[in-house]
């Protein structure tokens, strides 16, 4: 059975934020991508393209996520799925630091404002 000890996940920093690696084809899966994304206070996010679902839950501090034109506010146990082909972006709106589980599947990539194209790391 794989297992992903938490200590040896790698971490990535991109865009104002910590992503944490858990489940991707490099540890065993073949069709799911989990990783941990962390949002210091007063972070707003990257807009970006995805061109995969991807789905977030809420499981400390406060984000607003953005979807196209909608943002709605999340609260720990919240849970969103961004579908592909939207333009998404996560904004720590609370005083404390947040974070959040985010799944996607394997193949994932997503286009930055510039046209540039990012498989990230953390989902790879």
């Amino acid at each position: 059975m794989p297992v992903i000890r938490a200590a040896e996940a790698p971490v990535h920093e991109m865009h104002n934020a910590r992503f944490t690696s858990y489940v991707r084809p490099e540890t065993g899966s073949t069709e799911l991508c989990v990783w941990q994304t962390e949002l210091e206070p007063g972070t707003v996010g990257v807009g970006h393209k995805i061109l995969r679902e991807e789905a977030f839950v809420l499981i400390r501090g406060s984000v607003t996520l953005h979807i196209d034109d909608d943002q709605s506010a999340l609260e720990p146990g919240d849970a969103a799925i961004a579908p592909a082909g939207s333009t998404i972006s996560l904004d720590n709106t609370g005083s404390e630091p947040a974070a959040l589980v985010v799944t996607v599947p394997v193949g994932f990539a997503a286009e930055l404002a510039d046209g540039t194209r990012l498989t990230p790391p953390w989902a790879s």
